[in-house]
């Protein structure tokens, strides 16, 4: 983590408003009132607009599970967003992406054995990374995979999870209990 303590702590359940238990509502019935929900609950307004965004990009996007999972844990990697990556390796694994795949978004798309898909997508997520912008060789070769919206999806993921990695980087969210960082 590279804050040992939060600069914006979580509001425990005690400190929430009406306002405050309406949104974290959902997320306590699914037993996900993680960090960093109840982080960006200190700014209800915003929370409460992000998360129509965030559910699109998680539960709505035409990008299968498994690839959308990939390109947010490497993100989140790029990052250095161990919150991030910790808690999507879990969602990962969920999805279908094995230990390997996971090892993968650590190393890049340079990981010997990667299918012909991952390699790409990694490479994308690399270059929306380092410029803002997927290259032409990696859009083409991507395009015979992925359709439009797909493509559209891919670019908007990346975009979410650097958003939600410099939040979570700069507030110092911390790791919930049985999340595994980088050293686990």
């Amino acid at each position: 983590m590279r804050l040992e303590q939060p600069r914006i702590p979580p509001l425990e359940p005690e400190q929430w408003d009406a306002d405050v238990s309406r949104i974290m509502e959902p997320f306590v019935a699914a037993g996900s009132d993680h960090n960093v929900f109840r982080t960006i609950a200190n700014h209800p307004d915003l929370m409460r607009r992000w998360l129509v965004f965030a559910n699109h990009v998680l539960f709505k996007s035409t990008l299968p599970p498994r690839e959308r999972e990939l390109v947010i844990l490497r993100i989140g990697f790029l990052c250095g967003a161990e919150y991030e990556w910790a808690q999507h390796r879990i969602i990962g694994l969920q999805t279908g992406l094995d230990e390997a795949a996971i090892e993968s978004t650590r190393r890049g798309p340079s990981t010997p054995d990667l299918n012909e898909l991952d390699r790409l997508l990694l490479t994308a997520t690399d270059e929306l990374h380092e410029d803002a912008f997927i290259s032409e060789p990696t859009w083409t070769a991507l395009s015979g995979h992925l359709d439009t919206r797909q493509l559209m999806d891919l670019v908007f993921a990346v975009g979410q999870y650097n958003l939600v990695s410099m939040a979570l980087n700069t507030f110092g969210v911390q790791l919930d209990p049985g999340l595994r960082g980088w050293e686990d």
